[in-house]
């Protein structure tokens, strides 16, 4: 039968998303519990509803309840490692009344402790201490209530001495055991010593009190200062950007009504024209009409004496007569949109340098391990800075690349955000990502996501994204720094070119099961072309 410590194991307890003890879990459809807040700021933030554990997709959202048993359950386990983190703590020693171990009814205040007798003694049953020769000799010292700590486990004895090389109480057994080269003294001798350092100590604990509050208010200020900044910045910008639409709105209202005040004008002139063409037309419809009866009439007198009035031409010439179309305004609106593309411009630069520097808040600092690196590769810098070079005679290590100039960094990441940047200036072929931990360092592997590789590089001029097969990437700069961002918990890893902040490449959809190691090749030398190093840059620091 299952115990109580193996049914509130700790991995049942833990929402895959946060890695915390679960707040109000709930239970998906393919049977997952993840806390309320964290699977529904998951689904919002994601364009496809599904499983953030099995992937398991569905067609529309759930509609999930508490899981009341899970819910109760974690609360039990909250508080069970609660109790066992408190326990743990280590406890800074408390000074108050210490009762007597000989009274029997009413315990009385103990006055000394003896470290032969093992016991405290109140003013009463301490009596003895001073009268009988045998117990005159015993260390008596101001009442604890901690004897029992006072005893040697391994030998039983009282501790008496002080190692200085382990700092710790040991007994005349262990000094000659144990501790039998190191620096011994007796406890007084030490606590002499510590008593002339206690002053300067306490000096030393009031700085660092005065140092952390003064850090504390300034901080405190800096987030006061900080957030009426920003609420005049906000401000600001909305004065700013409604000045800027009233002013595009009126400049519209006025360019309409410029615009409508010319077609009017337009339209006024060529309706003038229209109704003088068709009052000619009319006069020439009569004088044809008038020329055909007189045609048809045998009285030559009247024909002949009205022709000329009636063949006479009209006067006016229509040739150069025309009605212009309103003014263009396409400069107008070539200098609107090239505001608008400004605008915009500039608000995909804010964004970015706004989503850069959320990244950089993940930043970690990173140390190159040589116990992974290649025998050929080189490291310098505190471990900041790889080239490859010639092949050195290195210990067999499990943990070493052997195909290919390869090394990993100490540190390893099983969940969480991490970003970190490299430096790739002058180099003509390399290849930079994270790597899980147990990825093939013997064998002649590809840089494919079946691998265990999230890698990005430059090869023979061309940038690649290394999934299962080079995907290669157009540029428009040479990179000279690449950023790196990870979000482990929601299977990302990102690519960035530092100088521009414009995105390279992500890895999505990824799920890590095991731990995630940057990873680092700077690729083989080419005959002194890519001799160039590849090196860990530090990320500055916003405020």
């Amino acid at each position: 039968m299952a115990t109580a410590s193996s049914l509130l194991s700790e991995e049942r307890f833990l929402c895959s998303i946060c890695l915390d003890v679960f707040t109000q879990p709930v239970s998906t459809p393919c049977g997952h519990n993840f806390c309320t807040d964290c699977i529904h700021t998951y689904w919002d933030s994601n364009a496809i509803c599904q499983c953030p554990f099995c992937k398991t997709t569905f067609s529309s959202r759930p509609k999930l309840r508490v899981n009341i048993v899970m819910s109760e359950l974690a609360a039990e386990f909250a508080k069970m490692v609660q109790v066992k983190s408190s326990a743990s703590k280590p406890q800074l020693p408390q000074f108050h009344d210490v009762p007597c171990d000989i009274c029997s009814d009413v315990k009385e205040k103990a006055v000394k402790s003896c470290l032969m007798c093992l016991t405290s003694f109140c003013q009463v049953h301490l009596e003895p201490h001073h009268r009988v020769p045998g117990l005159k000799s015993h260390k008596l010292i101001d009442p604890v209530g901690d004897l029992d700590d006072r005893m040697c486990k391994k030998h039983n004895k009282v501790t008496e001495l002080y190692c200085r090389t382990d700092q710790a109480c040991v007994c005349v057994s262990c000094f000659k055991t144990d501790h039998k080269s190191h620096d011994i003294v007796s406890l007084e001798e030490e606590y002499e010593s510590a008593i002339v350092k206690k002053d300067a100590v306490k000096t030393n604990i009031q700085k660092i009190l005065q140092s952390r509050s003064q850090k504390i208010d300034e901080l405190e200020k800096s987030l006061d200062i900080s957030q009426k900044e920003a609420e005049k910045e906000k401000e600001a910008c909305v004065q700013v950007f409604s000045d800027l639409i009233s002013s595009i709105q009126r400049s519209q209202a006025e360019i309409v009504e410029v615009i409508d005040e010319r077609n009017r004008a337009m339209k006024q002139k060529a309706e003038g024209f229209l109704k003088e063409l068709r009052m000619e037309v009319a006069e020439l419809q009569r004088r044809s009409s008038q020329l055909e009866q007189l045609s048809q009439s045998e009285d030559h007198h009247s024909f002949l004496q009205n022709f000329p009035t009636l063949s006479s031409p009209v006067e006016k010439d229509w040739t150069n007569v025309s009605v212009q179309s309103s003014v263009s305004f396409k400069e107008l609106r070539t200098a609107v949109d090239q505001i608008k593309c400004s605008v915009d411009s500039l608000m995909q630069n804010i964004k970015r340098e706004i989503k850069m520097q959320r990244m950089t808040e993940h930043a970690v600092d990173l140390t190159l391990d040589p116990e992974t690196a290649h025998c050929s590769l080189i490291i310098k810098q505190g471990g900041k800075w790889v080239a490859t070079g010639d092949k050195q005679n290195l210990p067999n290590n499990p943990k070493r690349f052997e195909m290919y100039p390869e090394v990993l960094a100490k540190e390893g990441f099983t969940g969480g955000k991490f970003y970190f940047e490299v430096q790739v200036e002058k180099k003509t072929k390399w290849a930079v990502g994270v790597v899980r931990e147990s990825v093939d360092r013997k064998g002649d592997t590809d840089l494919a996501v079946s691998d265990g590789y999230w890698t990005f590089g430059l090869d023979e001029g061309v940038y690649f994204a290394y999934e299962n097969s080079q995907i290669a990437i157009k540029m428009k700069e040479k990179l000279r720094t690449v950023a790196i961002f990870v979000d482990y918990d929601k299977g990302l890893v990102s690519f960035y070119n530092v100088d521009s902040g414009l995105h390279i490449y992500s890895f999505k959809g990824q799920r890590f099961a095991e731990k995630l190691y940057p990873y680092f090749c700077p690729q083989d030398i080419h005959n002194g072309i890519n001799s160039a190093p590849l090196i860990i840059t530090p990320v500055p620091q916003t405020n």
